[in-house]
């Protein structure tokens, strides 16, 4: 018998368990009392009334959950804004960061800041970056930031009706703790 006769593994990998299965359990290990249903046509997940003491444990632990990745997000806000970046829509959503809408000059300044070297096309004695086209930004950044961050990689859009602004994407807590050590130094 060849390589190529030999018949194909039978075995397949068990189905992941439901949302609402999974939140029933996650629930249960954290010692919750809650009905969990699937709602109607596959369209979500239904919990039932918490107990008072249920919902506050529950709203504690969520908090927990998302206590590393919201501190990461206030020391990130705080580093740009020392480097004049601002970030007026960085947000925590669904335990990832979002960087949200930024000025292309802020954002070819986080380029620079990260070791992108400005276009050469510079005006003399203009600021490094001052004044960039979004594209050109956008590839100084999709460039530089898995450098800068070990191979993080930041989603980063233009924003078509908004020229001026480019669309920074959401990244996870890890590749934001690295992004904030890269603009200590």
């Amino acid at each position: 018998m060849t390589d190529t006769d030999t018949p194909a593994p039978t075995h397949t990998q068990p189905a992941p368990p439901s949302p609402s299965a999974e939140l029933r359990a996650a629930l249960s290990e954290a010692g919750l009392r809650a009905g969990v249903t699937d709602a109607d046509a596959g369209n979500g997940v239904r919990i039932a009334p918490l107990d008072p003491a249920d919902a506050r444990q529950l709203a504690r632990l969520i908090r927990t959950g998302t206590k590393r990745a919201l501190k990461t997000a206030r020391a990130l806000r705080e580093i740009c804004e020392g480097y004049r970046i601002d970030l007026p829509g960085l947000r925590v959503e669904r335990g990832r960061i979002t960087l949200g809408p930024v000025r292309v000059d802020d954002a070819a300044r986080l380029a620079r800041l990260l070791g992108a070297v400005p276009p050469t096309t510079e005006q003399p004695g203009a600021e490094a970056g001052t004044g960039a086209d979004a594209g050109t930004v956008m590839a100084m950044l999709d460039h530089t930031f898995p450098q800068a961050t070990g191979g993080g990689t930041l989603p980063v859009s233009v924003q078509e009706h908004t020229p001026g602004l480019l669309e920074l994407g959401s990244i996870d807590a890890r590749t934001a703790r690295r992004l904030i050590l890269a603009l200590q130094f």
